[in-house]
């Protein structure tokens, strides 16, 4: 009798550890913080203050050019005058290797990654043969020759990167 109720409090035991062990394995889901823009460091990066709280954000989703890189002050520029003192939402999921939020930011119901895009002032930020989540307005910016599409030859920040390195305003 005594082997029959142990019998269930084991089986209980092992059905909790197996819930236990996948939600640790389970993708977390994303978070979201309103804030307001304090700073535009380049034209992928802000810093946004949420509760009081400065958050270093880096648009996911765009590659924009680097700042000593050709185009990369005009897409600053460009970031800056659309979000700074602008209150937004950040929606993430986890931090990049520079320790920055990887995030999308709305402005109102307007992406700004894919207004980034749309604008010409960076690129859809591609991998492997995944041409990105701004494929489409990264070629209907090149068709329209808008902001740095506008150039002979614009530079993908990835390969600029790889030449000289990274540049840090």
């Amino acid at each position: 009798m005594t082997r029959l109720v142990q019998l269930p409090n084991v089986l209980l035991a092992c059905v909790l550890l197996v819930f236990c062990c996948g939600s640790l394995q389970a993708k977390t889901l994303p978070e979201v913080r309103v804030g307001v823009v304090t700073r535009v460091v380049d034209g992928d990066t802000l810093w946004v203050r949420s509760d009081n709280v400065l958050l270093k954000v880096r648009v996911t989703g765009i590659d924009a050019p680097e700042i000593c890189q050709s185009w990369g002050v005009e897409s600053r520029e460009a970031l800056k005058r659309r979000a700074l003192g602008q209150p937004v939402t950040v929606t993430y999921q986890r931090f990049d290797d520079y320790g920055r939020l990887l995030g999308r930011v709305d402005l109102g119901n307007e992406d700004l990654g894919r207004w980034m895009v749309s604008q010409g002032h960076a690129w859809s930020y591609a991998y492997r043969n995944y041409p990105g989540a701004y494929a489409a307005e990264q070629r209907s910016a090149m068709d329209l020759r808008l902001g740095l599409f506008a150039q002979a030859a614009p530079e993908v920040p990835r390969q600029f990167r790889k030449r000289h390195g990274s540049c840090f305003p």
